[in-house]
């Protein structure tokens, strides 16, 4: 009986000293894995790929769909309390933009959530987002150059834009033309990988 007590508490403490760091991803419906399995996300592909990489993080997915910055922002702090990640995946602003928020507010809280992120030493991967082009040329490329501008003032690794490749493509989306299918799952994995590939430990 004795035995098998300190086995046990043996076990347990093994456990709790190795408790992986964690990578929070905050985003929208495109990482929270709308319309399709959860099983399918380009998030869970991630945890997938950092096991096979011989990365020993374990993949916080705090996405909420139709979520804007603003909604992100404010619940925030709480999420870096909860889980102290190591790095952060800012997936965000895409919904600011198609509901006409100014790129002002975009920017601003962005740049809270990052430097918030920084204060608790938490690396940051900021994912680049695009508008439709119903939207016009000069408001799309302000719109994109947000990223780069804060990618680039607060040194954080930046993935240009989350959708490339898949984004004229309509076989690659779901039938609302906005997220896309499984099928295209890998592919945003793909194209966050070597951003964050360059934070991994």
């Amino acid at each position: 009986m004795g035995y098998r007590f300190l086995l046990l508490v043996g076990l347990w403490f093994s456990a709790a000293v190795h408790s992986a760091p964690a990578i929070l991803v905050v985003g929208d419906s495109l990482s929270a894995g709308y319309g399709i399995k959860q099983s399918e996300s380009w998030v869970t592909l991630l945890q997938t790929r950092l096991r096979e990489k011989g990365f020993d993080y374990d993949v916080i997915n705090a996405s909420i769909s139709g979520d804007t910055t603003a909604g992100a922002l404010a619940r925030f702090a709480p999420l870096l309390q909860r889980h102290a990640p190591e790095i952060v995946i800012i997936e965000l602003g895409g919904n600011d933009g198609l509901r006409g928020l100014t790129l002002e507010s975009l920017k601003e809280n962005l740049a809270q959530m990052i430097t918030r992120a920084q204060r608790e030493n938490a690396r940051v991967v900021l994912v680049g987002m695009a508008l439709p082009p119903n939207y016009g040329p000069l408001y799309d490329s302000a719109f994109r150059n947000t990223y780069r501008d804060l990618a680039r003032q607060y040194n954080t690794a930046l993935v240009p834009f989350f959708l490339d490749g898949i984004e004229n493509d309509l076989s690659a989306f779901q039938r609302d033309g906005i997220h896309p299918n499984a099928a295209s799952q890998p592919r945003l994995l793909d194209n966050v990988w070597p951003a964050l590939e360059s934070v991994l430990k």
